[in-house]
């Protein structure tokens, strides 16, 4: 993924508002605390980089018309000293020119105001990064949580419930709603076999996209040529890879060659080379493809966040016996998602077994040694002396419900 690189946790977030701190108050934040702040905001690159890039299209935006109609207006004036207007058509072009610029007037305040939008986003976001510090780390934490669901739902298409949660929690400037809904927007119209809103993306953000050597548009039209072809109309077909198709043949000859032989092929035939250009499947690997580039261009992670922080999570934990099927129930990956979630990770590189008791969730070691009861299963020594003072001598087995005396235990040592 090709991104601009923009400074991590370390050199902004944390070094900027500690600075201050220590400027206006001289009471820095307690150095044992800042490691663990720092690596938290170091995971917030996408939670700064969206809003800034839409703010930067909205600029560019703005910047284009005003180009546009600043060169019309200009063009119109030396129109008009170049020719011998009578004075009434002279008032009238005039006129022309007057509201064309008060039509650009709007504009600019449209677009100033878009822009404020986005620069207030911006500092908001980076507002809630320089609120983050040792004594609000839960609170903060919490947020980020929701944050990361949020982000989830609407990359799966949940955009109602995404922004109900945005709304309770008062997230609407935290997370990318309004980013998401643009391209739910094309989602939706590639999903019922309809690329205009997909092109019209595609040349909104078209250098972009060529700077990053995109193949999206070009795809786009393919497959605009493959239902023309599937309707039966050559003629129309033949006319628009002349025009759309022929410019791509120097950089992608051999799949214009493979697309354009299905005009003697048809949509009917049964030659696998051609049979799969007309499949469904196709427009479905236009939504995936478009979803990459959308994420390309915003500078967002292809996968959700909340997998990325669930993986970082299960890589801790996957093991072999993960896999098997007398793995315990406490363990996540005994969860089907979870193993797929897991599934292209490593294996947890452990050089030593660790033993955890089941009862107190406590490290079993030369400190805290295990018993081992009549029926094999092993605990803690401390988690079973405090059953034992509670039941008058007697252990009670959580899995089995075997009972028996403490003094029917035997110590395990561990080498």
């Amino acid at each position: 993924m090709e991104m601009d690189s923009l400074p991590n946790g370390n050199n902004t977030a944390t070094g900027t508002p500690t600075g201050a701190t220590v400027g206006v108050n001289s009471t820095p934040t307690p150095s044992s605390n800042l490691p663990r702040l720092t690596e938290s905001l170091k995971l917030e690159h996408q939670f700064l980089r969206v809003p800034f890039e839409h703010y930067k299209k909205t600029i560019r935006a703005n910047h284009r018309v005003v180009e546009k109609e600043m060169s019309a207006v200009i063009s119109g004036v030396n129109d008009a000293a170049a020719s011998n207007f009578s004075p009434d058509d002279a008032v009238n072009h005039l006129n022309s020119l007057v509201s064309r610029l008060q039509g650009l007037k709007r504009k600019l305040e449209e677009g100033n105001r878009a822009e404020h939008l986005q620069a207030q986003k911006c500092r908001v976001r980076l507002d809630h990064l320089e609120s983050a510090d040792a004594e609000n780390m839960s609170e903060w934490n919490n947020t980020r949580l929701k944050r990361i669901l949020v982000d989830y739902m609407l990359r799966m298409s949940y955009y109602d419930t995404a922004a109900k949660l945005a709304e309770c929690s008062n997230l609407q400037e935290l997370v990318d709603i309004d980013v998401f809904q643009e391209a739910k927007k094309v989602i939706d119209a590639l999903q019922n076999k309809d690329v205009a809103p997909a092109l019209a993306w595609c040349a909104e953000n078209k250098s972009r996209l060529k700077k990053s050597k995109s193949k999206l548009e070009f795809q786009l039209r393919l497959q605009e040529f493959i239902e023309l072809v599937r309707a039966e109309n050559n003629l129309r077909a033949i006319t628009y890879a002349k025009k759309y198709l022929s410019p791509w043949g120097a950089t992608h000859m051999k799949e214009l060659q493979r697309v354009t032989a299905t005009l003697a092929f048809k949509k009917d035939t049964e030659c696998a080379t051609y049979k799969v250009l007309f499949e469904a499947k196709q427009w479905d690997y236009l939504v995936d493809q478009f979803k990459q580039e959308f994420c390309k261009l915003y500078g967002m992670t292809l996968e959700p966040l909340l997998n990325i922080y669930l993986q970082a999570g299960l890589s801790a934990l996957k093991t072999p016996y993960c896999y098997e099927d007398d793995c315990t129930k406490e363990d996540p990956l005994s969860q089907e998602a979870f193993r797929t979630l897991a599934l292209p990770l490593p294996y947890s590189k452990q050089h030593h077994s660790k033993l955890v008791c089941y009862i107190s969730k406590e490290l079993m070691d030369t400190e805290n040694p295990p018993q081992v009861l009549p029926n094999g299963y092993v605990y803690s020594t401390k988690a079973l002396e405090e059953m034992a003072k509670k039941n008058d001598g007697r252990i009670i087995c959580p899995r089995t419900g075997l009972n028996c005396s403490y003094t029917e235990l035997v110590k395990a040592y561990i080498s």
